[in-house]
């Protein structure tokens, strides 16, 4: 049977855009206004290439307009109870639920998307995240005690899901109480336009939300704005690093989720035919933009040709044509150059060894539109195989084991999705738990929902989108929020006097090395740096560790991996161990580190170490994940996994104190330590590996490299096999952490600048640590009838 043409009719959204005059300017301080600059531009739709309407083109002056309405209504906004920001979430939910035909057309129209998939997933999930993040500002009290907003939030979402995308950053902003700007994409921008005035209707506070339409050059001004406290973006891995380097001298904090290069993983066991169903959604919804496309196809070897050739069967089957159509498959590509660029991309993959295969369908005459192509024969290593092609394009190749399907599946710079596909419960979770990505869905594909956090691994971005942890992306610590600046030291304590090994100085002890791999070694550079007490007096010498010792202790770092896989119950063994053995010899660190910090603060020091300690080890098996519920024929295991290799700058003014509350959080949850020690006093180093020894804590678990903080900060922030990086001795070496970790765009965690007291239980210790030593991942399994 031959479907027939069902045109959706688009009168109502017609009918809209004539009511604004096909004009339609931004939405600043509860109203809408013409651009400070007088410039707008056309939004197309991408199936006909006809105008839509004229946008307002964003300047710099109507982001500081915006800015100015979202800080002026802040304190309003927040004085309200939780129960009234609920009420006003609920009512968005409903008055979008109100208008969702309208909304879907007009989110087709824009888009190219079909009909079908704005009107029966992107509308829905948008009136979900409200309805959600409503009962979440009622509980946010409850469940997040101490914490408050970050204040003004600058937003940026892309043109693939453009109002499911301002519904994902802005139910949760607006439910932990803070104000927002919003910049939709420049080829999508009516939705955002057409929900504002939703804000509008349901008498949302002015200044509240805020919408400024325009380029690229009107999400720069925002990023750079000086009065926004956050900034959420969600698009391209290379405009995320320019953002990270935008934010790195501010304190703006930032989550991104990017691109992705998702492997859809099938193994010869699999119902195939239903993987093929799945591949279908996965690879060829919204025409393949998206950033969690299932767009490697990984096979096992031994089913991958009568898997080809279902492939081949149901892409013959698949429509293209008038979006509108409510009969259509595939939609139009969002713009010419996108078009282009899947086009360039297709090409190089051919001109790189893959087969290109396209099925014989009708295609439209006009408009933008790229038939669903399989390249097979794919080398791991092409580009089609590494790059986001971002368009109805998949990429095949084969596996012959699961360990096979692993490596390839990991192979690339991305971490953001999978779908695994398996009849064996056993290999499906087997392979999942090994996958770095933050999505992992098992035998199913593109399921969300607001309870569950969406977001990355890698160069696929970091925070989360849905759930308690995406939340948590748009709130502080009250007490950080609020702390008063570090005191800058003089700078005659950043630089010690440096001394050649072999040197003449006075006598000493011991001769304290670094600790890399489980072993002492002594620094690359032959040269060490005289430590000093507080009366000057010289204690000691401190190796001087250079580039090639952190090339060696990240080494390390990375052959300790096992750590993550070793059961929470035993590394909270090690830790304990670590406590009663830094117990056992807390007189001899307590007299060497008094003539550093005085003798009052050695002694609480060290005691406070010991119970700092005692609280990771309790806390290893204890900071759980959660089983989410979403509203599918499915569970969501939300699964807390260690970041990885993290880089830890500790602060000086606490050398004992400071380390232990920043590298015991770090390896209760499983992952592994460079950490330069304290500049004020690097020799506790000694004391700290001979504990490390003695506690059967593996090699390479935490290995420590002292010498000057913010040279090797720098070295540690631009090594690509480092995952994140925390950094706590001041702005200036936050700055340096943000700017040069954005080659791989590690996580960053800092003191901001702040003055952190290390022995305050609520500043020193618990979950904000521990959520920072972490990342979610978020497997999808089928469940229930």
């Amino acid at each position: 049977m031959e479907y027939g043409p069902a045109p959706e009719d688009p009168r109502e959204a017609l009918v809209w855009l004539d009511r604004h005059g096909r004009k339609l300017g931004h939405f600043i301080g509860g109203s809408f206004r013409p651009p400070v600059d007088g410039v707008y531009f056309d939004t197309v739709d991408p199936s006909t290439g006809e105008p839509l309407a004229a946008v307002a083109q964003g300047s710099a002056a109507d982001i500081d307009a915006a800015v100015k309405a979202a800080r002026g209504a802040l304190p309003e906004w927040q004085a309200l109870t939780p129960h009234a920001r609920a009420r006003y979430l609920y009512a968005l939910a409903r008055q979008v639920q109100k208008h969702s035909r309208r909304l879907a057309v007009l989110e087709t129209m824009d888009n190219g998307k079909p009909i079908r998939e704005s009107r029966d997933l992107d509308i829905p999930l948008v009136a979900r995240h409200f309805y959600h993040h409503a009962g979440w500002a009622q509980l946010l009290p409850q469940e997040f005690p101490g914490y408050v907003a970050c204040g003004v939030v600058g937003q940026i979402i892309p043109w693939n899901f453009p109002l499911l995308m301002l519904a994902w950053k802005i139910a949760p902003a607006l439910a932990t109480g803070n104000t927002v700007v919003l910049k939709p994409a420049e080829f999508t921008p009516l939705t955002a336009l057409a929900f504002a005035e939703i804000c509008q209707e349901v008498g949302l506070p002015d200044g509240v939300v805020n919408i400024v339409t325009g380029d690229g050059t009107t999400g720069e001004a925002l990023v750079k704005h000086p009065d926004v406290d956050k900034i959420a973006f969600t698009g391209s891995t290379e405009v995320g690093r320019a953002i990270r380097k935008a934010t790195a001298q501010s304190h703006k904090k930032i989550s991104l989720e990017l691109g992705g290069k998702s492997p859809f993983i099938i193994f010869e066991d699999a119902d195939l035919d239903s993987a093929v169903e799945g591949l279908v959604d996965g690879i060829w919804l919204n025409q393949g933009q998206v950033c969690c496309a299932g767009s490697r196809l990984l096979m096992q070897e031994s089913v991958a040709e009568t898997l080809i050739g279902k492939v081949r069967e149901r892409m013959s089957t698949l429509r293209v044509g008038a979006p509108l159509d409510k009969a259509i498959d595939i939609g139009a590509i969002v713009a010419r150059v996108q078009l282009e660029r899947i086009q360039r991309l297709v090409d190089q993959g051919v001109a790189e060894g893959a087969t290109c295969w396209q099925p014989a369908l009708a295609m439209p005459t006009r408009g933008l539109f790229f038939p669903p192509t399989l390249l097979s024969n794919v080398h791991p290593t092409s580009t089609v195989a590494q790059q986001e092609i971002f368009g109805p394009v998949l990429a095949a190749m084969t596996f012959r084991t699961p360990r096979e399907a692993v490596e390839l599946a990991n192979n690339t710079v991305y971490g953001l999705a999978a779908s695994v596909w398996s009849e064996s419960i056993n290999v499906a979770l087997h392979v999942a738990a090994q996958l770095k990505a933050g999505v992992v869905w098992v035998n199913s594909t593109n399921l969300f929902d607001a309870a569950s956090g969406f977001g990355g691994y890698k160069e696929s971005g970091y925070g989360r989108e849905g759930g308690r942890e995406g939340l948590a992306e748009y709130l502080e610590p009250e007490w950080f929020k609020r702390a008063p600046r570090l005191a800058v030291k003089p700078a005659a304590m950043d630089r010690l006097p440096v001394v050649e090994s072999g040197s003449a100085t006075p006598a000493i002890d011991r001769t304290v090395k670094l600790y890399i791999g489980g072993k002492q070694a002594r620094p690359d550079s032959g040269y060490s740096m005289e430590v000093h007490g507080a009366d000057g007096r010289l204690l000691g010498e401190a190796p001087l560790g250079n580039r090639k010792d952190i090339r060696n202790a990240v080494e390390a770092a990375r052959k300790a991996e096992g750590w993550a896989r070793t059961p929470a119950h035993n590394r909270a063994q090690v830790l304990y161990y670590i406590a009663e053995n830094l117990s056992q010899r807390a007189q001899e660190i307590t007299a060497r580190l008094a003539a550093v910090v005085g003798k009052e603060q050695a002694g609480t020091e060290v005691q406070a170490g010991i119970e700092r300690v005692f609280s990771y080890a309790a806390w290893a098996d204890k900071y759980d994940g959660a089983v989410h519920n979403p509203p599918f024929r499915s569970i969501a295991l939300a699964m807390h996994e260690p970041v990885g290799t993290i880089g830890i700058v500790c602060p000086s003014e606490v050398p004992l104190l400071g380390f232990l509350s920043l590298v015991m959080p770090a390896i209760a949850m499983g992952n592994s330590v460079v950490a330069i020690p304290s500049e004020a006093y690097p020799l506790m180093m000694g004391d700290l590996y001979q504990v490390f020894e003695t506690s059967d804590l593996p090699g390479g678990v935490v290995n420590i490299v002292s010498g000057h903080s913010s040279e090797l900060l720098k070295v540690l922030a631009e090594h690509n096999d480092v995952d994140a990086i925390w950094a706590f001795t001041g702005e200036a070496n936050a700055v340096i952490a943000k700017a040069s970790s954005a080659g791989n765009l590690k996580q960053v965690f800092s003191d901001e600048g702040r003055a952190i007291d290390w022995f305050s239980v609520e500043q020193g210790e618990g979950r904000w640590f521990l959520q920072h030593a972490t990342q979610v991942k978020n497997i999808w399994v089928p469940y229930g009838e």
